[in-house]
C-alpha cells in the first residue's frame, strides 16, 4: 500500500482502486501516524493533534474509535498495518511506500552528491525528489497541529531542495528556465533572501545587470518595510559585486548537458514515466456560492461509470455566468482523483479569435503526455487514437473550456475508465449528453445573497455600509459574476464614493453596457462577451433575440413570442427553444422563458441598430400586439374562446406578466 502526503492525501493499494479516507479527524490521525511512520506515536500526542490543547474528557475513547474506523477503511483487518503498542500506536510503512520518506532520502543524497562535486547526479536526484510534490503537503487535511508542528519542516526541505537544484543549474550555466522559475518563487516567498540572490546571479549570467540591481532595490524595500532590517551580508556582498562589474558573475561558458541527466518522474518508487502534466490555470481569486454546483460535480465524479466508460461532465450556462471559474475550482479540488495529470485547453468557441481546431488541441495534449513534436500525426482521427492510447491505464482529468459544440470536443474526449472530461460551453451540448453519455451541470445566475457576497469580496466594507445599494447593484448587474466584477472595478476607481452613486449611473439602461465596458477588453467587456453568443445564432434566431429586447417584460411565452415576431406559435416556440439552448434565454416554467436584464439591454440595442422601421413601429404598439395572440390561445397554442382575444384582455395579461416578472426578478 502506497501513501502520498506531498499534496493531497492519497492512499493507493496495489490491488484495488484508491482508498477514500473520510475527511476530518480520520485524515488527521492517518497523517500524524504516517509522518512518524515506523515509530510509536504516544496517545497523548494523537489526542493533542486531533483536539488541540484542551481535549474533551472522552478524547481517548473517541481516538480509539477513530483508529478502529481507520483500520476498517484501510482494510487492516489483522491490525498488521496500524499496531497498538504500549502507550500509543505505530504504523508500518516501507521506505518506498511513503512519498515523504522517499523525498527525504533523495534530497539527502542530492546534497551529498553536490558536496562531492557530482553536480549532474545531484541535479537528477533533486529533480526526482521535487517531482514527488503534487502541491502543498497535506493540502486537503485541515489541522492546526499539523500546520504548526509538521508542515513547516516539509516546506523548508522542499525550498532547500529547490534552491540547491537551481544553484547547481546556474553553476552549469543553465539559466534560461531558472530565471522564470525564480521570478515565480520570489513572488511566493517574498522574504527569502536566498531566492533573490539566485535570481540576481541568473540575471547577471544573462547580461541583465540593471534588472539584477532592480531586484536588489525591490527586496531591500520589502525587507525594510516588513521586517525593519537591511538585506543580509550575502545579498549585500552580491550587490557590491554587481556594482563593481565583477567578471566572476558572468559564470562559466555554456556546457552541454550530459546525456541521461534529466530526471524521470518518480512516485511511490516507480520510475520511468513522464512528469504528469499539471495544466490547470489558477482559480478565480474571488469566488462566491456555487456550493450546489460543486456538490453536483463531485457527485457525478463519484458515480461508478458504465463498463469501460469515462466520466464526461458538461458545464453549461450563459455568457459571463462563471462556468470556467466553477469548472476550475472543482478541478483543483478534485486534483487528487487524477494523479496522472490534468490537461486544459481553451477551445475559443466564443472568442474574438477563431475557434481552436481539435487537431491543434490534440497536438498539445500529445506533447504534454510524453510524445515529441515529430510524433504528432497530421490526421485528426489518428491524433485522437494516439491520445486515447496514451490515456489507457491512466487517471487523467481533461478540462475543455469554451467549447462551441459537441462536435468541437468529441475528438478530445478520453475513452478510458478512471479518466474524466469537464467541458464548459454556452451551448447546451445536447449531442454530448445524448450520444456520449455526458451529464450536464447547468450554471444559472447567482442567487442575490451570493451576488452581494461576491461584491463584498471585491470591494469590501462599502457593501455593508449601504446594503440596499449593494443589492440594487447586484440586480442591475443581473447577478452575473462577470458584470459584478466590472461594476466592482468601477467602484474601485472611486474608492471614496458611496455605492449609491454608481447605482444611479447604472440606472440609465442606455449607458449601462457602456459603463460595464471593462476598459474595452474584448474578453471582459459585457457587450463584447454577449456578441460572441449572438454571432453564433442563425438568422431567424438572431432576429428573434433582437425583438425580445423590445418586449416590455423579462418573461415571454410562445404565444406572446408569435405576436412579437410576427410568426406562428409553433415557429415561435422553436425559436425560443433554440435561444434557450444557446443560453440566450432561461426556461423559468412550462412554456415560459426569461431573459436577464443585461441581455435585454443588449438585444434592444441590436434591434434599434439592425431592424427597420417596420419593427420600430411594432415596438410602439408592442403591448397590444404581443399579447393579443397570448389572449387568444393557451400556453400550448390551443385556441381560446373568441371573446378572449381582444385588446383589453391583452392589456390585462400584460399587466399580470409585468407583476409576475417583478416578483420573480426583483
Amino acid at each position: 500500500m502506497v501513501f502520498c502526503l506531498l499534496g493531497s492525501l492519497l492512499v493507493c493499494p496495489s490491488a484495488r482502486a484508491e482508498v477514500q479516507v473520510p475527511p476530518g479527524k480520520q485524515r488527521v490521525l492517518l497523517a500524524v501516524l504516517l509522518l512518524h511512520s515506523n515509530h510509536v506515536v504516544p496517545a497523548d500526542v494523537l489526542v493533542e493533534a486531533l483536539w488541540g490543547s484542551e481535549p474533551p474528557p472522552s478524547a481517548r475513547a473517541a481516538m480509539r474509535n477513530y483508529v478502529k474506523r481507520l483500520r476498517k477503511v484501510l482494510g487492516d483487518t489483522d491490525h498488521d498495518l496500524i499496531r497498538s503498542v504500549p502507550g500509543g500506536y505505530l504504523i508500518r510503512v516501507g521506505a518506498d511506500d511513503l512519498d515523504v520518506t522517499r523525498f527525504e532520502e533523495l534530497e539527502r543524497a542530492g546534497r551529498q552528491a553536490a558536496a562531492a562535486g557530482d553536480w549532474e547526479r545531484a541535479i537528477g536526484l533533486l529533480r526526482d525528489a521535487l517531482f514527488l510534490w503534487r502541491g502543498e503537503a497535506l493540502e486537503d487535511v485541515r489541522s492546526d497541529w499539523l500546520a504548526a508542528r509538521e508542515l513547516p519542516r516539509l516546506a523548508e526541505l522542499r525550498l532547500r531542495a529547490l534552491e540547491t537544484r537551481i544553484d547547481l543549474d546556474l553553476r552549469l550555466n543553465r539559466r534560461a528556465d531558472a530565471i522564470a522559475e525564480l521570478w515565480r518563487l520570489t513572488k511566493l516567498h517574498p522574504l527569502r533572501e536566498r531566492l533573490y540572490q539566485l535570481l540576481m546571479r541568473a540575471l547577471c549570467q544573462d547580461g541583465r545587470y540593471s534588472e539584477a540591481l532592480g531586484v536588489y532595490r525591490s527586496v531591500r524595500r520589502v525587507l525594510i518595510g516588513e521586517l525593519g532590517t537591511e538585506p543580509g551580508p550575502d545579498l549585500r556582498r552580491l550587490h557590491q559585486q554587481i556594482l563593481a562589474s565583477d567578471p566572476a558573475l558572468t559564470g562559466p561558458g555554456a556546457q552541454p548537458a550530459v546525456a541521461g541527466s534529466e530526471a524521470s518522474f518518480v512516485i511511490a518508487g516507480t520510475r520511468g514515466a513522464a512528469l504528469p502534466p499539471r495544466q490547470l490555470p489558477a482559480t478565480a481569486r474571488h469566488f462566491s456560492g456555487r456550493s450546489a454546483e460543486l456538490a453536483a460535480l463531485g457527485a457525478i465524479a463519484d458515480e461508478p461509470g458504465g463498463a469501460g466508460q469515462p466520466t464526461i461532465i458538461a458545464v453549461t450556462g450563459a455568457a459571463g455566468v462563471g462556468k470556467t471559474a466553477l469548472a476550475l475550482r472543482w478541478a483543483h479540488q478534485a486534483g487528487a482523483r487524477f494523479p496522472d495529470g490534468q490537461l486544459h485547453v481553451d477551445l475559443r468557441g466564443y472568442d474574438p479569435r477563431p475557434p481552436m481546431r481539435p487537431t491543434l488541441a490534440l497536438a498539445g495534449f500529445l506533447r504534454s503526455l510524453g510524445g515529441p513534436d515529430a510524433e504528432v500525426p497530421a490526421d485528426q482521427a489518428e491524433c485522437t487514437a494516439r491520445f486515447r492510447s496514451l490515456l489507457a491505464g491512466r487517471r487523467v482529468l481533461v478540462v475543455l473550456d469554451n467549447a462551441r459544440s459537441a462536435e468541437h470536443v468529441r475528438p478530445l474526449l478520453p475513452a478510458t475508465p478512471g479518466c474524466a472530461a469537464v467541458v464548459t460551453s454556452r451551448d447546451s451540448l445536447a449531442g454530448l449528453v445524448v450520444r456520449d453519455g455526458a451529464q450536464r451541470v447547468d450554471v444559472d445566475l447567482l442567487p442575490l445573497a451570493d451576488a452581494v457576497c461576491l461584491l463584498r469580496s471585491l470591494i469590501g466594507g462599502r457593501v455593508d455600509a449601504d446594503p440596499a445599494a449593494a443589492r440594487t447593484l447586484a440586480v442591475q448587474c443581473a447577478r452575473l459574476p462577470l458584470a459584478l466584477s466590472a461594476a466592482a472595478e468601477l467602484a474601485g476607481a472611486c474608492p471614496g464614493a458611496p455605492l449609491a452613486g454608481l447605482v444611479r449611473q447604472l440606472d440609465d439602461r442606455r449607458q449601462r453596457l457602456d459603463l460595464l465596458d471593462s476598459g474595452g477588453d474584448p474578453r471582459t467587456a459585457i457587450r463584447a462577451v454577449f456578441s460572441w453568443s449572438y454571432r453564433s445564432l442563425d438568422g431567424d434566431s438572431a432576429r428573434a433575440f433582437r425583438l425580445l429586447g423590445l418586449h416590455p417584460v423579462a418573461e415571454i411565452e410562445p404565444c406572446a413570442g408569435a405576436g412579437l415576431m410576427g410568426t406562428t406559435v409553433p415557429h415561435a416556440r422553436r425559436l425560443l427553444t433554440a435561444l434557450a439552448r444557446a443560453h440566450m434565454l432561461r426556461p423559468v416554467g412550462p412554456a415560459l422563458y426569461a431573459m436577464h436584464e443585461l441581455l435585454r439591454v443588449y438585444a434592444a440595442e441590436l434591434a434599434v441598430a439592425h431592424d427597420g422601421a417596420h419593427d420600430r413601429d411594432r415596438r410602439e404598439s408592442l403591448p397590444a400586439r404581443a399579447y393579443l395572440p397570448l389572449a387568444a390561445c393557451d400556453h400550448r397554442g390551443a385556441p381560446r374562446p373568441r371573446e378572449c382575444g381582444d385588446a383589453s384582455v391583452a392589456e390585462d395579461r400584460l399587466g399580470f406578466s409585468r407583476r409576475r416578472s417583478v416578483i420573480r426578478h426583483g
